[in-house]
């Protein structure tokens, strides 16, 4: 079979497309066939080493996957069969080869079956985006109807995800953003602040319970001088980035700053945000805003791009030989980058 593979941490160079032995299922794993993964932020730094996580070389690369099953171990055929379309957003990574690979086998807990009506390459799109934004939200925001979030970035692949789930729970959603996204984002039903203004109470219309910032900003003496008393911060990007921490405002507010990252998610915590993932395709029309597609042979080009700032939006990987790239939606030579 054919994989993306690296026998080294390194720079993009290092993926280079090979023959594979096929995986065997254990018990409780499943072989899928893989029709669509993706390119994040995240996939990145594993190559790279610049988050360091257990990994055997040669190591497949890629998070996300959506297919068809093939086979499934004694332990899981029970829930799953030969032909079931299923998705998982938790390969390559913590000792698990990764998912842009034709055949990959993936654990019974961390597979997950397929919402009706949406294609392949879009649920692709979604599925770690959507699952980072629930659990920032959810899981770690403690979000709940009528309570005002501001989430940071809304324009971005997680933020994006985040604006549909926040108003769909019942939120007041304002959102920072760049011009080119505010009318988009005022029909999901946030409220778009310019990312350039000035984060206060005015901009923002009052003080906010939950700050998500999916873009990195990491702005905490903004965040906690627009936080109401006893609100939360969830900071989730922008590895990179040395904050200034105004210590008073946030023991005299009783507020508490929370950084959080999908790779240290529980089995169980993602298999409920992929639930509710589900849910909101289903129930919300949650679907990905700007959508591009490679073939497996160019993933390192695409980790290059998107590492050198010219990626907008989602790059999905056409895995599977019999399924064409996905519709381009939109340009993404010399586009901005937007932090997942």
């Amino acid at each position: 079979m054919r994989a993306a593979v690296i026998d080294r941490h390194g720079p993009p160079q290092c993926i280079t497309l090979r023959e594979l032995p096929v995986p065997t299922p254990g018990p409780d794993e499943v072989l899928v066939r893989v029709a669509f993964g993706s390119v994040n932020h995240v996939d990145t730094f594993v190559r790279s080493g610049a988050w360091r996580t257990p990994l055997a070389f040669p190591f497949v690369v890629g998070r996300d996957a959506v297919g068809t099953v093939v086979e499934a171990g004694d332990a899981a055929a029970a829930e799953f069969r030969a032909g079931d379309e299923v998705w998982t957003s938790s390969l390559g990574y913590d000792g698990r080869d990764g998912a842009l690979a034709e055949l990959v086998r993936v654990p019974r807990a961390r597979l997950y079956r397929c919402p009706a009506g949406l294609p392949a390459s879009e649920l692709v799109a979604l599925a770690h985006p959507a699952s980072t934004a629930w659990l920032a939200l959810f899981r770690h925001g403690h979000l709940r109807a009528g309570m005002r979030v501001l989430v940071v970035g809304g324009g971005g692949n997680v933020g994006w995800s985040a604006v549909h789930l926040a108003v769909a729970a019942g939120a007041v959603v304002v959102t920072t953003c760049g011009t080119d996204d505010a009318f988009d984002l005022d029909r999901a039903g946030a409220t778009p602040v310019d990312r350039a203004a000035r984060l206060d109470r005015s901009t923002l219309g009052g003080a906010v319970d939950l700050v998500v910032d999916t873009a990195g900003r990491n702005d905490l003496e903004a965040y906690l001088d627009v936080l109401a008393p006893g609100g939360r911060v969830v900071l989730l990007a922008g590895m990179a980035t040395r904050a200034s921490f105004p210590v008073g405002a946030l023991y005299l507010n009783a507020a508490t700053v929370t950084g959080f990252a999908i790779s240290q998610a529980s089995v169980e915590d993602l298999a409920l945000a992929a639930r509710h993932v589900v849910d909101a395709v289903e129930r919300t029309g949650l679907r990905p805003r700007r959508l591009s597609s490679v073939p497996l042979e160019l993933v390192a080009d695409a980790h290059a791009r998107l590492e050198r700032g010219e990626v907008r939006g989602k790059v999905v990987v056409a895995v599977a030989a019999h399924h064409p790239p996905a519709p381009r939606t939109t340009p993404i030579e010399g586009a901005r980058a937007v932090p997942t």
